[in-house]
């Protein structure tokens, strides 16, 4: 809190357990003095080091069983430690005490380890003092630890050492009576925290009732004069704005009757138990609530916490559990564990990050010094002095990593939601943030993005026109483009233009959808403005996206999916999106077998066949309106099956119309050579009168019956499909695509039937 007693101009500690160089001035000079340093060595007036002094003093208190110099003042107490300080190089202070507390003989009587321990804490210089990690390997610790229960250190969640390797059963005696165990009691204090919390507790609140937090501004507080030798009058000094060490016990009765009618089983759930209602939240009526809602339902959230806590623990091996809980909800409390495990963040993830060189100068660092306390600047936790030294490790370690890519604005901003929900755990931070990047932002940071981020938002350009073209008619004629607006959306997938509670909200759903997700969230966005942006000219677009206005996320992640779940996979078809890796890797490919989410799979996923798109020159992609899909779409969606053709997986209704109509503007005579089944013929060069609109016909007709369903146009190889699509977007068409590669890329496939001829 106060960057080691630099921040503050007083020093810091119990005065008597004081380290030496807390409360000299100048610590460095006067180790110089005794010629331990070089001149300009800083020393820390916080620290473990300093740490360590103090334990020594604790625990010579505790073998002399009394308090050190009881009858001393404050100034002889700081006098004494500045003694021992200054005779240090010619006699220890543990002998210096002892004598003065007539304690030589039980010095005597010391055990040798114990008063080894005190010896070395008690070091007067810093650099002599040992670190607590070298303490702990002192004899005396591994003594306990042989005589006790073997020490086991926690073992990391992604870890690659194994989490079950002590694992011991209890045995039970069958005469003896098994207490009743305090399950609450068992749980970590982070989850009875924010369980309390949604039980009513108010932890401003009871420091309020204890008089540690006054309602009064500081302003009131102050004296009425001060003088230049500090003197004081009027108002006396109010000390409940100094730090105050008072520790207040809270109850957590209020939290225990709001669980009372829980089943302890709930507490130990079986995850492959079916049969365990308690477990399987997802389909309950409280999904029909908005997250907001469920997220103070403390009921709900204990269960839901349970839950998670069980699937992260099996991780990978849970990982089709976690995607299909995840598109229910995510607790706050678990958000960060759930967020790595979609991400697919495993292994040794410290020792990754502490391999990768973060201190070392680089051309970025005055780019990422300028952008860093700009980011979240109102977040007191992320505008902390703390938070922008870790964005600086962070950021400087994800430059290093990729030497292939470089440090662009907007970064900061991918950081910060990993950064604010791993803040004690950097490391995961930073994996979060180096596996979201590729798969939402693949080569975004080239040093030559532009190609890239054209093509990104001339698909988003297409996909507005094929879901509202009206609005996106109306943008293009007052040049409101998606450049001047949406850049900073996609650049920071949102994290610029909302506040962190709303990223995450809009993240948890995100990050179960595809790379192409982000441009039905910038769609959906588009959608609850769009009544503004109609009536709008070019100038108040600009101001009403300057100044993003409120939009409701709830509404924003329901009307994405549907927008997904309404577009052609391979309509949002990107050259330069990742290419799809297995997930997880080769060795976990027997953990997931088929898509988890019925948004998480991405035309990049599936095998490249004859039928698939292909990348298209960057100016005919920005000079056509619609988007283009792939012939193995347009044959899934008419429910086309060959004779011998099972590709597609759709199963034939014939009480139901097909998802698409196939329009074929080529002319009759080509048309009746070859067609698509129960497509119809409107040939391009009679299809429109010079007013702009369709000339009648039974064809038009049909046409107009389909409005709203999707509507793809096939033609030759050539422009004239994208012509006529193009003009039918002005017309208001909703939905409207073209067939990539031309009625030719489906001769071979069988598909094509020839008209009967009439009599």
């Amino acid at each position: 809190m106060s960057d080691g007693g630099a921040d503050v101009t007083f020093p810091i500690g119990y005065p008597r357990y004081t380290a030496p160089e807390v409360i000299i001035t100048e610590p460095s000079r006067f180790i110089e003095h005794l010629g331990q340093t070089q001149s300009g060595t800083a020393v820390s007036q916080s620290g473990p080091k300093v740490d360590v002094w103090s334990l020594g003093m604790i625990l010579l208190e505790l073998y002399l069983g009394c308090q050190l110099w009881p009858s001393f003042t404050l100034p002889q107490i700081f006098a004494k430690v500045l003694f021992l300080a200054k005779h240090g190089d010619n006699e220890h202070p543990l002998d210096v005490i002892m004598k003065e507390h007539n304690a030589e003989n039980k010095a005597k009587e010391m055990p040798g380890s114990i008063h080894t321990l005190i010896r070395l804490c008690l070091a007067v210089l810093p650099n002599k003092r040992p670190s607590p990690s070298e303490l702990l390997k002192n004899g005396i610790f591994k003594e306990n630890r042989d005589r006790e229960e073997p020490y086991d250190e926690p073992i990391p969640l992604f870890s690659t050492k194994l989490r079950c390797e002590k694992l011991e059963i209890p045995e039970y005696d069958e005469n003896s009576q098994i207490e009743e165990e305090d399950h609450l009691a068992s749980r970590s204090i982070a989850e009875i925290y924010y369980l309390w919390c949604l039980a009513g507790g108010n932890l401003e609140g009871e420091l309020k009732k204890k008089g540690l937090i006054t309602t009064q501004p500081p302003i009131c507080g102050m004296p009425d004069v001060n003088t230049v030798d500090n003197e004081r009058y009027g108002l006396v000094r109010d000390y409940s704005f100094l730090l105050d060490d008072t520790t207040i016990c809270i109850s957590i009765e209020p939290l225990r009757k709001r669980l009372e009618n829980i089943d302890a089983a709930a507490y130990y759930p079986l995850l492959e138990d079916e049969k365990n209602n308690s477990m399987h939240t997802s389909g309950s009526s409280n999904d029909l609530l908005e997250v907001v809602i469920r997220e103070k339902d403390i009921e709900y959230q204990f269960h839901r916490i349970i839950l998670y806590e069980r699937l992260v623990k099996g991780y990978p091996y849970n990982r089709e559990r976690i995607w299909k809980e995840a598109r229910v909800d995510t607790p706050p409390l678990v958000r960060d564990l759930v967020w790595a495990a979609l991400l697919g963040v495993e292994g040794d993830i410290q020792g990754r990050y502490d391999s990768i060189d973060k201190e070392s100068p680089i051309p970025t660092d005055r780019q990422i010094e300028v952008d860093i306390p700009r980011c979240h600047q109102y977040d007191e936790l992320l505008s902390s002095p703390e938070a922008h030294a870790k964005f600086k490790r962070i950021l400087k370690a994800w430059v290093m990593s990729n030497p292939g890519l470089v440090y662009w604005q907007g970064l900061d901003s991918l950081c910060a939601p990993f950064l604010y929900l791993n803040f004690n755990n950097e490391a995961l931070a930073f994996s979060c943030f180096s596996n979201f990047i590729p798969k939402y932002l693949n080569q975004f940071f080239l040093k030559d993005n532009s190609p890239v981020i054209q093509e990104y938002l001339a698909v988003f350009s297409h996909l507005i026109a094929f879901h509202d073209p009206e609005l996106s008619s109306h943008m293009d004629s007052i040049g409101f483009i998606p450049e001047l607006y949406s850049i900073p959306w996609f650049l920071t997938m949102f994290a610029h233009v909302f506040p962190l509670h709303k990223i995450f909200h809009l993240w948890d759903t995100l990050l179960l959808g595809n790379s192409s997700f982000p441009l039905c969230i910038g769609v959906a966005i588009l959608q609850q403005l769009r009544d503004q942006l109609l009536m709008f000219g070019f100038n108040e677009c600009i101001l009403l996206f300057s100044d993003m206005p409120g939009i409701d996320i709830e509404r924003c992640v329901r009307d994405s999916i549907r927008i997904f779940c309404n577009t052609p996979k391979s309509a949002t078809f990107r050259e330069h999106a990742n290419p799809h890796k297995a997930v997880g890797g080769a060795k976990l490919s027997h953990y997931v077998t088929k898509p988890v989410s019925y948004y998480s799979t991405d035309y990049h996923d599936t095998p490249k066949t004859d039928l698939s798109r292909e990348p298209l020159p960057l100016e005919e992609l920005k000079s056509e309106v619609c988007p283009r899909i792939s012939a193995e779409d347009l044959i899934e969606l008419c429910e086309l099956k060959g004779p011998s053709d099972s590709r597609s997986p759709a199963k034939k209704n014939k009480a139901s119309r097909p998802k698409m109509l196939v329009v074929d503007v080529r002319s009759s005579e080509d048309f009746n050579r070859g067609h698509i089944p129960n497509s119809v013929n409107i040939p391009f060069n009679q299809a429109f009168s010079p007013e702009g609109d369709l000339v009648p016909c039974p064809a038009v007709t049909t046409l107009y019956g389909y409005r709203g369903r999707v509507i793809a146009i096939v033609a030759s190889k050539g422009k004239n499909a994208p012509n006529f699509a193009n003009q039918m977007v002005k017309l208001g068409f909703p939905k409207v695509c073209v067939m990539h590669g031309g009625i030719e890329c489906l001769r071979p496939t069988g598909l094509l039937t020839v008209a009967t001829p009439e009599l």
